[in-house]
């Protein structure tokens, strides 16, 4: 009876400490990035908000910083770089997708319009 009740109590306390182990540090984690991607989209917004079409290429790439994705082709004899920046969050899966971002669509090196009807109508 005795070795049955310490058989129980040392299996209880290797679990729970088991337990209070693993949640402790995801959670922490998962606040960290979550904050990060807050500010980060919040920050863009504002930029992107005070844009206005012809801007310079490095111009807006030097408020904004490196992009989240970039696309380029030629259309039309012109040069079309497309830059992706994180404006809005869709999944908690710590990754950045394109429909989380808001295209900047530049011709010849100027802002030409943004969003996702600009990058539609490529």
């Amino acid at each position: 009876m005795i070795v049955k009740s310490l058989s129980l109590l040392i299996a209880a306390s290797l679990l729970t400490g088991c337990v209070v182990a693993i949640g402790d540090k995801d959670y922490e984690d998962s606040d960290n990035a979550d904050s990060e991607w807050r500010s980060t989209q919040q920050a863009n917004l504002k930029q992107i908000n005070q844009f206005q079409p012809g801007m310079a290429f490095s111009n807006v790439v030097s408020r904004m910083g490196n992009p989240d994705f970039t696309e380029f082709l030629m259309k039309d004899e012109q040069q079309v770089q497309v830059l992706f920046y994180r404006t809005q969050h869709k999944r908690s899966d710590g990754k950045t997708t394109k429909d989380e971002c808001t295209p900047l669509v530049f011709i010849d090196g100027q802002l030409h319009s943004w969003g996702d009807k600009a990058y539609q109508q490529l």
